[in-house]
């Protein structure tokens, strides 16, 4: 069981049999009240974002999450198909589920899947991902790395602004959290 100085960002906790990670937390005190911790949870089968309050003498339980190898193999639109590399078995997980993941994946790469009572509620991406450029318009002579941005299409059809050297072709890493061009690879 946790108490509230425990609740710290990246764990997750378990509220009424759901699963929610602790995306932020704030230790509180008002003059002669018990102290409190005021938490961002994101709900790790919905992930719908909500504020949470704890008071200094609840017991909170933390969510048994593990995570496991599995790599993406395609999707219809809908339904993201992923295949457990371990046992091969395959599993689906829908576009609302993803939520902006799904602007990551690209066929046959690996990422880790959240799994709580041994079913997939979701992915972990890593925190940069290297695509390729598919679209973009042509780099022209002496564009440089210091120069303005313009709009590519990735692989994976996810709009990254790039600088104007990068042309169709190159690699590039992309940053999963902000969605930012970091570099060419």
């Amino acid at each position: 069981m946790y108490i509230i100085t425990d609740l710290k960002p990246g764990r997750a906790i378990q509220i009424d049999g759901v699963p929610y990670l602790i995306l932020s937390s704030q230790f509180g005190r008002k003059s002669q009240s018990k102290a409190n911790m005021q938490c961002k949870l994101k709900n790790l089968k919905t992930g719908a974002v909500i504020p949470k309050n704890f008071q200094g003498s609840e017991q909170i339980e933390p969510a048994d999450i593990s995570h496991r190898r599995v790599q993406y193999l395609y999707n219809d639109g809908e339904q993201f198909t992923f295949m457990d590399l371990q046992d091969y078995d395959q599993f689906f997980l829908d576009k609302e589920t993803l939520g902006d993941a799904a602007q990551y994946l690209v066929d046959g790469g690996e990422v880790d899947a959240l799994m709580f009572d041994d079913k997939p509620i979701g992915i972990q991406l890593p925190s940069t991902v290297d695509l390729l450029v598919k679209e973009t318009m042509p780099g022209v002579r002496g564009d440089t790395a210091t120069g303005g941005t313009k709009p590519a299409t990735l692989e994976s059809g996810l709009v990254v602004n790039v600088p104007l050297f990068i042309v169709e072709g190159d690699r590039i890493k992309v940053n999963t959290e902000t969605g930012a061009y970091m570099r060419k690879v």
